[in-house]
């Protein structure tokens, strides 16, 4: 059976479920990667989460693909398109709400999973819209707050649950970024968990075994 056209690309891991609305998480790859790549994750999460692994709506030259622009020979460091990413962070709300509606996906339980540029967009959607959002599994990325909605802070993420990590020798994204990332969550009193592993910009074992069991207590 084919699945269901939508909004943007993406890799289908059905539920073990086979009634009533299913927890889902989706994931969102890092700039130049493409939906393959944490979909490695998927047979590794509980059976009864349906994982949906989505592709970066902008195509790269010669291949990969982005949430949003980079531009690595600006004066200052990299330079980052915020327009662009706010436009992808509308446009992952509405294929989520588009997937919930296709496949029967609880709402209330829908968890997001990014890595580096996909961490920054989930912040973005989760802190946003934390009524469509449950869970956040943040690894290697940071909060662009200018890619907030303005009135995110006013916004109930009572409901709200993070995991983020950071490799403490990672070189495409300082952890002195990810390391504001406590006290920024702790300001708007969601419930978190923060850690820190002796890696570069990657997902070692150790921090994939800890997440998974954070993960499988919350959904």
């Amino acid at each position: 059976m084919s699945q269901p056209s939508l909004s943007l690309e993406y890799l289908l891991r059905p539920s073990s479920l086979s009634s009533g609305k299913k927890p889902a998480l989706f994931m969102f790859h890092g700039y130049g990667s493409n939906e393959e790549d944490l979909f490695s994750f998927a047979s590794e999460l509980p059976e009864e989460l349906e994982v949906i692994s989505v592709r970066a709506p902008y195509d790269l030259d010669p291949f990969g693909h982005a949430w949003y622009a980079i531009n690595f020979d600006a004066e200052y460091g990299k330079w980052s398109d915020d327009e662009q990413a706010k436009e992808s962070r509308d446009k992952i709300v509405a294929f989520m709400d588009e997937a919930v509606a296709a496949y029967d996906l609880d709402e209330k339980n829908i968890t997001l999973l990014g890595f580096s540029q996909g961490t920054i967009l989930s912040y973005a959607v989760a802190l946003s819209f934390p009524e469509k959002v449950r869970n956040v599994v943040a690894l290697s990325g940071y909060i662009n707050e200018r890619i907030l909605r303005e009135d995110y802070a006013e916004k109930d993420h009572s409901n709200l649950h993070i995991y983020a990590s950071h490799g403490q020798v990672d070189q495409v994204i300082p952890v002195e970024w990810a390391q504001k990332t406590p006290d920024f969550l702790e300001k708007l009193n969601i419930d978190f968990t923060y850690e820190e592993f002796p890696i570069g910009h990657g997902v070692s074992q150790q921090n994939f075994y800890s997440f998974r069991k954070w993960l499988v207590e919350r959904i």
